[in-house]
């Protein structure tokens, strides 16, 4: 299984948030620290924001926060809406499947069982479990 380039930032940038709370985190700082493009980083904020994960606050002293306690927010949320858009094989897509074996290949079974187990890990972990010492996480980033 892989985990998209997208989502990996997603979790990065929520770990330096909830690490930093309740001080605000800008774009820019979380794009340095992780050598990360400010322009990645931009478009996953604002999809946190629409869903309230992150609140944004505006200004020269702005930047970002949770939007709730990290206890609240739930890591298989947090990858259900980063990964929304990409099936785990093509044979999932119905619309877009094009494998001409599809029909009678029980591959499909085997991955959809593993991929319910691989969300069924992620179900009831928060973000505070994965930031459960702030302070190590911090002196890790810049």
């Amino acid at each position: 299984m892989h985990i998209t380039d997208r989502t990996d930032y997603t979790f990065r940038l929520l770990i330096m948030i909830a690490a930093r709370h309740p001080e605000l985190v800008t774009i820019a700082a979380a794009a340095q620290s992780y050598s990360i493009s400010r322009n990645h980083l931009m478009k996953i904020a604002n999809d946190l924001v629409r869903a309230e994960v992150l609140e944004s606050v505006r200004g020269r002293n702005g930047g970002l926060r949770l939007a709730r306690p990290a206890g609240q927010i739930m890591i298989a949320d947090i990858f259900r809406l980063s990964e929304s858009s990409s099936p785990l094989v093509e044979c999932f897509d119905r619309e877009n499947n094009t494998c001409r074996i599809a029909a009678s290949c029980a591959l499909k079974f085997i991955l959809a069982d593993a991929e319910a187990a691989f969300q069924s890990a992620l179900e009831g972990k928060t973000l505070a479990d994965i930031v459960p010492r702030p302070n190590d996480v911090l002196k890790h980033l810049v």
